[in-house]
């Protein structure tokens, strides 16, 4: 096969053009440091890239995520360390109101303390995170949850809801507690059964606090009523036991003697009544979960209130002492149960930063990977694009210059 000079010279320049061209292409990445700038460079590299940066730019929305939702987490830690220590004083507020030697005066000063502090557990109820948004607010957020009327009455205004935030592919992380599950209810696993008077009671009988032993958990939901009746100088007592499907029975008569244990049933319950009951005074057993809302329920803001008011009455009788110190003895129990919740939300709350700690430590892992394979894709590795450079350069050079030799070249300068 013949090639004629037109067409030798033509490969020629074809195949300097050919290293012209990858002679700037190679001087465009050293010049950019990227390598893959356009899909065409690398169509199976574009593809990764594409993947590798959308795993990147995820992976971002879940560091803000976390983030923000550590910080919001940390306010509500924050907040629920104030909020015992508020409860933690009023605690100490109602021990002290129980001390005898104490006049109406005194009590009315305590009172007032305890006002003090009730609007101070609203100041914190209705806290904001960083981001403006109420901490304890449910889904409504942006609307203060809890309000204080006049006449000391708190109105929880929010939701049941519960906010989250994505952390992971496969991880959602609650980041705050509704105020209903704060403020307003009770851990049944850990709330002691809260015992109280009826309020119509005119003897000075004054129940203490329930102790359980071996208790059968089929009967910690039942409900206890005691009820006292007195016949011929002979003071009685019944148990009225109401299970949770409303059956209710009903002891034997049993001699009262103050101060001795009163059995609750077949629930491993007992409780200790001193003073001296009239006929028709009655007393109540319940969990913590079933107490009436007369009694303050689970409402830890009700519950102050009745200790206020009860606190402002004056106790001035035997049967008005009875019924102040049967009020201080009920709210005693609740505010340990409201205690006792919020240091269970708080766990929770210290659980779920140390899980959003541990995600920020693996998402970290990962973002660096993306990032490093990514870059890895399409970044210039300089040490071999410059040498591979020097050698298109050089091979550009020897051809262009041996060109030059062969274009010279003609029979006639050897027939001459």
């Amino acid at each position: 096969m013949r090639i004629s000079t037109s067409q030798f010279l033509g490969m020629n320049v074809q195949s300097m053009d050919n290293q012209q061209t990858e002679l700037s292409q190679l001087y465009g990445e050293i010049s950019s440091g990227v390598s893959l700038s356009t899909p065409s460079d690398n169509p199976l590299g574009a593809a990764q890239a594409v993947q590798l940066s959308m795993q990147g730019a995820t992976l971002s929305q879940y560091a803000t995520n976390q983030s923000s939702a550590l910080t919001t987490l940390g306010s509500e830690d924050s907040t629920l360390s104030s909020v015992t220590q508020t409860l933690q004083s009023v605690n100490t507020q109602l021990l002290q109101a129980g001390d005898a030697t104490l006049n109406d005066t005194n009590r009315s000063a305590i009172a007032v303390t305890l006002q003090q502090l009730n609007t101070q557990l609203v100041t914190l109820a209705n806290t904001t995170s960083p981001a403006g948004n109420y901490l304890f607010g449910g889904f409504q957020a942006s609307s203060q949850p809890f309000t204080l009327n006049a006449a000391g009455a708190v109105t929880y205004n929010g939701d049941n809801g519960v906010s989250s935030a994505q952390v992971s592919d496969s991880t959602s992380v609650a980041t705050g507690d509704s105020g209903a599950a704060v403020f307003m209810s009770v851990t049944p696993e850990t709330a002691s059964p809260v015992a109280y008077a009826a309020a119509g009671n005119t003897g000075t009988g004054i129940i203490g606090p329930v102790s359980t032993t071996n208790a059968i958990p089929a009967a910690n939901g039942d409900t206890y009523a005691i009820a006292f009746t007195v016949a011929a100088g002979v003071t009685t007592y019944t148990v009225a036991d109401t299970n949770s499907a409303g059956v209710t029975t009903t002891s034997l008569p049993q001699p009262y003697t103050s101060g001795s244990a009163i059995t609750l049933g077949a629930s491993g319950q007992s409780v200790a009544i001193t003073g001296t009951p009239v006929g028709g005074d009655t007393f109540n057993v319940a969990p913590a979960t079933q107490v009436p809302a007369a009694q303050g329920g689970t409402n830890i803001f009700a519950t102050i209130q009745n200790m206020i008011t009860a606190l402002q009455t004056p106790a001035d009788t035997p049967a008005e002492t009875a019924a102040l110190n049967n009020a201080l003895n009920t709210g005693l129990t609740q505010v340990q149960n409201t205690l006792s919740n919020v240091t269970t939300v708080q766990a929770t709350v210290g659980g779920r930063e140390q899980q959003i700690k541990a995600m920020q430590t693996v998402n970290q892992t990962q973002t660096l990977q993306a990032t490093t394979s990514l870059d890895n894709l399409t970044s210039t590795n300089m040490a071999a694009t410059i040498s591979q450079y020097t050698q298109t350069q050089n091979s550009l050079q020897a051809s262009q210059e041996a060109f030059v030799k062969i274009q010279q070249m003609s029979l006639f300068q050897y027939l001459n």
